[in-house]
């Protein structure tokens, strides 16, 4: 695993050794980073359900202003700080729930929120729900959520599917908040 471009570009990431993580592939984190590649310059970055902080760490990589972290698990939390400390990055890493953690967000807006929790989770909905409930998304923001291929969400009517693009067993929608008009 490592971060495949930017100013981190081909620093090894610790390698997960935790079977409740699943590290996004090298391959479909570049076609994420690839297709948000224009939005990430000093774009503010919120990776829920960091695992080893690999997402984040590549939108930092490529020009994050901003990247936090969260997940609830302490192992997860413990690889990406070891992640952030190889690199000397600085950054937040908070250990908490999803939804509590969003709600202490409330107010913050984030240009990315990168969302990858455990698949078959039932996770998704409540807090795709909580985000766009809570406005978290700024106006050409954008929601990335891994989920199992055959997954078919009903995401939440304020929010719109963009784009979404299978790789294996895994599909990535990208979502935006509806326009207010």
């Amino acid at each position: 695993m490592r971060v495949t471009a930017g100013k981190f570009r081909g620093k090894p990431l610790k390698e997960n050794k935790f079977e409740h993580i699943r590290p996004t592939a090298d391959m479909v984190k570049q076609a994420i980073f690839n297709k948000l590649q224009f939005s990430l310059q000093e774009a503010v970055v919120l990776d829920l359900c960091c695992g080893t902080g690999a997402l984040g760490i590549e939108a930092l990589s490529r020009g994050a202003k901003e990247v936090v972290f969260v997940d609830k698990d302490s192992r997860s939390i413990g690889l990406t700080k070891e992640n952030l400390k190889f690199l000397k990055a600085e950054c937040k890493v908070f250990k908490g729930d999803a939804i509590e953690m969003l709600q202490r967000f409330n107010g913050k807006k984030f240009d990315i929120i990168l969302f990858d929790p455990p698949y078959k989770s039932e996770l998704y909905i409540p807090v795709t729900n909580k985000i766009a409930e809570l406005d978290l998304l700024a106006e050409e923001g954008v929601l990335v959520v891994e989920h199992a291929r055959e997954d078919n969400f009903s995401w939440s009517d304020k929010l719109d599917i963009i784009d979404e693009k299978v790789y294996g067993i895994k599909k990535v929608s990208y979502l935006s908040l509806k326009n207010k008009e």
